[in-house]
């Protein structure tokens, strides 16, 4: 059975993505800095298209994140900066003409596009029904495997509070981005129930790893 598998890094104040997300700024200001534990990391750097790296106590916990996943969950905040009805030109990803995803991708938008085939396997999907129908449309895409719930914070707060997410993986830096985007904002009253069942310390980052019950 496939299971849903929020990854996502956040800083000690709690925030995945700084203030004022832009084209300059797809992390918002300050944003970048929250991923600088994985950047040189062998087991990031691969995925990408990348060679060298370093290895450290991150490199099975990227791995193991990255294994297993036959379909990915995004928002449209996540795929791109751009908002309102696509263009004539769309934009395509933030990841080029061979992205790291190696699956399908299922984007929630509010406005339909034809599905986009990428080198290496990637094809993004653009889901309008809702969580639920972008949910049922990758565990049937991803055949028995995990589902990655990449992200950003409000499609990750929707599964969240919908108490859809079956593992919640968080990679906390030790930075304060005093604004931006807040993971575990706009939950109302669900009881996530959290169970902890892994704590790894690395180089600049904490991983911990959490269950839902």
């Amino acid at each position: 059975m496939s299971l849903l598998r929020l990854n996502i890094t956040m800083s000690l104040d709690g925030y995945v993505a700084g203030p004022n997300q832009s084209l300059e700024n797809p992390l918002g200001v300050g944003g970048m800095r929250l991923h600088e534990w994985a950047l040189p990391l062998a087991a990031w750097r691969k995925p990408h298209g990348l060679e060298g790296g370093e290895v450290n106590a991150s490199t099975p916990v990227v791995e193991g994140h990255l294994s297993n996943i036959g379909a990915v969950l995004m928002g449209r905040n996540m795929f791109g900066p751009h908002r309102g009805p696509w263009s004539d030109h769309p934009w395509d990803g933030w990841w080029g003409e061979n992205p790291p995803f190696h699956t399908p991708v299922f984007v929630l938008t509010h406005y339909p596009r034809p599905p986009l085939a990428m080198r290496g396997g990637t094809t993004f999907h653009f889901v309008t029904e809702g969580i639920a129908s972008a949910l049922d449309q990758a565990t049937s895409a991803a055949a028995g495997k995990d589902i990655l719930l990449a992200g950003g914070a409000a499609v990750a707060q929707q599964y969240l509070a919908a108490r859809a997410v079956g593992e919640v993986n968080l990679a906390v830096v030790p930075l304060f981005l005093r604004g931006g985007e807040r993971l575990f904002d706009n939950l109302g009253a669900t009881d996530l129930g959290l169970e902890q069942v892994r704590v790894i310390e690395a180089p600049g980052v904490t991983h911990l790893t959490y269950r839902l019950l």
